[in-house]
């Protein structure tokens, strides 16, 4: 299949992206819907939500991007490939985040947020992923033990997403430093291969949904 060329960075705010995620019929994509869910946001390409489905059959794992060409090739692949425990969907996870959580299968347990858009400008704050709208929807979703991963390798935006996570009494972190060393899923992202390659820190963290 040839490689989709995008756009590196989209405006989430911009009219085109403002349409509430449209949530399928998921026993239509997933062959056993009771199986705990990981959710991706920002999976871009999907690698790592391929990579994941394929090593954890006993998960369903469901990657979301707001580039619509990306999320397409990522769900002929995986179709290809006769993933039934792998899905995407096209979208902005930030408008009305709360009607998208509530509408997935109740079986969510993990949600990562990897190499998210840096958007280094302070007016364009509002256009990164962690917004706190968005940290108390995926609060509200988790239950007790559900977990959250947080990755980037521009230690501001690390730090930003770390923040709005601790701003939540929901949350505590599962280790005692500021950022984990390894991935705790033993997966890396494209970006992540990326930054190891060319010797680049990834700031990481990882919490806990506690009752």
């Amino acid at each position: 299949m040839a490689r989709v060329r995008i756009r590196q960075h989209v405006n989430p705010l911009s009219h085109k992206y403002r349409q509430v995620l449209a949530c399928p019929n998921w026993t239509t994509v997933y062959d056993n819907v009771h199986r705990p869910l990981h959710l991706d946001i920002g999976c871009a390409r999907g690698r790592f939500p391929l990579k994941m489905a394929q090593q954890h059959p006993d998960w369903n794992f469901l990657g979301v991007e707001i580039r619509q060409p990306l999320v397409l090739e990522a769900n002929e692949t995986g179709d290809r490939l006769g993933l039934r425990n792998l899905h995407y969907l096209f979208g902005n996870i930030n408008v009305e985040p709360e009607k998208f959580f509530s509408a997935l299968p109740p079986t969510l347990q993990r949600v990562s947020i990897q190499f998210p858009d840096p958007w280094f400008k302070q007016r364009h704050n509002k256009r990164r992923v962690a917004q706190p709208e968005l940290v108390m929807a995926i609060a509200k979703a988790l239950p007790a033990g559900g977990e959250v991963l947080l990755q980037s390798d521009v230690e501001p935006v690390a730090q930003d997403m770390r923040e709005r996570f601790a701003e939540n009494n929901s949350f505590v972190f599962t280790h005692d430093t500021p950022w984990l060393a390894e991935n705790p899923l033993g997966v890396p992202t494209e970006r992540e291969i990326a930054c190891f390659n060319l010797q680049r820190p990834v700031y990481r963290c990882l919490l806990r949904r506690i009752s």
